[in-house]
């Protein structure tokens, strides 16, 4: 199956649920990457400003606080789920418009900033969705842009293997297979920029501790997240509950009482010339 086919559905069905938990870590101090991205971009009262694959809108609302009154933050997406939640009391300088990243409907030279929280890793072309960026600003503009990158992965490891026990397969994306190596590898990811024309590209390396009161916590977070939500979905009541049942016990056997992960983030900042 194809990204554009896959991703948009899965996200749509599954929006409130995700911008729950987004904004649930933000508002903790827990999504570190995304944080350092609004440090990055530098947003400024008057300025315009790009959020691609906007998801529904939890960068875009901070973003519009920052430019307002007189700036104006555009966010877009393929998920039409997404948009209706970013729409949802967005404040009066922030517009949502179904688009691709990679063929965006602006002109050169449009925008003061751009922005992509964690959604570069779905895109099939990379190095096209970088190109479209970089059309688009202003010379000398910023454009930040953060990936999840792999953590320590003990807890999750073992989350993993419950999962992969009792739910089939995760859908998957067979033309983001690049994409995934390039965000993943912080040297190629920086090549990436530099070969779509931007300047003064670095990547950096963001560790996020978050905090689990329980392990009945972490799980039902964990159902929210877009593979195991998807998986979910193809299986019955029962076998649902099993699932819970067993990842919860399980994980509470390794951590009775609160806990903490550590997830990484990448966060590409870039300049266009």
């Amino acid at each position: 199956m194809k990204s554009k086919d896959l991703f948009p559905s899965i996200f749509s069905r599954h929006a409130e649920a995700y911008g729950r938990r987004v904004e649930r870590a933000m508002s903790r101090g827990e999504a570190k990457g995304r944080q350092r991205l609004l440090d990055l971009v530098e947003a400024r009262p008057g300025m315009r400003i790009l959020d691609l694959a906007c998801g529904p809108g939890n960068l875009s609302r901070r973003l519009a606080e920052l430019v307002a009154p007189e700036g104006e933050v555009i966010g877009v997406d393929l998920a039409p789920g997404m948009l209706e939640r970013a729409r949802m009391n967005a404040p009066a300088n922030a517009r949502f418009e179904l688009m691709d990243i990679e063929d965006l409907a602006f002109a050169d030279s449009s925008f003061d900033a751009a922005t992509c929280g964690h959604g570069l890793q779905f895109v099939p072309n990379l190095d096209r969705a970088l190109a479209e960026a970089r059309r688009v600003l202003r010379p000398g503009s910023r454009f930040v842009a953060s990936v999840p990158a792999p953590g320590n992965r003990s807890v999750m490891a073992l989350l993993d293997s419950i999962v992969d026990r009792w739910l089939p397969p995760a859908p998957e994306a067979e033309d983001r297979a690049t994409t995934r190596a390039m965000v993943m590898d912080p040297a190629l990811f920086r090549r990436a920029a530099l070969e779509a024309g931007f300047a003064s590209v670095r990547v950096e390396e963001i560790d996020e501790i978050v905090r689990w009161e329980s392990a009945e916590q972490l799980v039902g977070m964990c159902t929210s997240w877009w593979d195991c939500a998807a998986r979910l979905e193809k299986v019955d009541e029962g076998r649902r509950q099993s699932f819970v049942a067993d990842a919860m016990a399980t994980v509470r056997g390794l951590h009775p009482g609160a806990f903490e992960t550590t997830n990484r983030s990448h966060v590409l900042f870039a300049l266009a010339p």
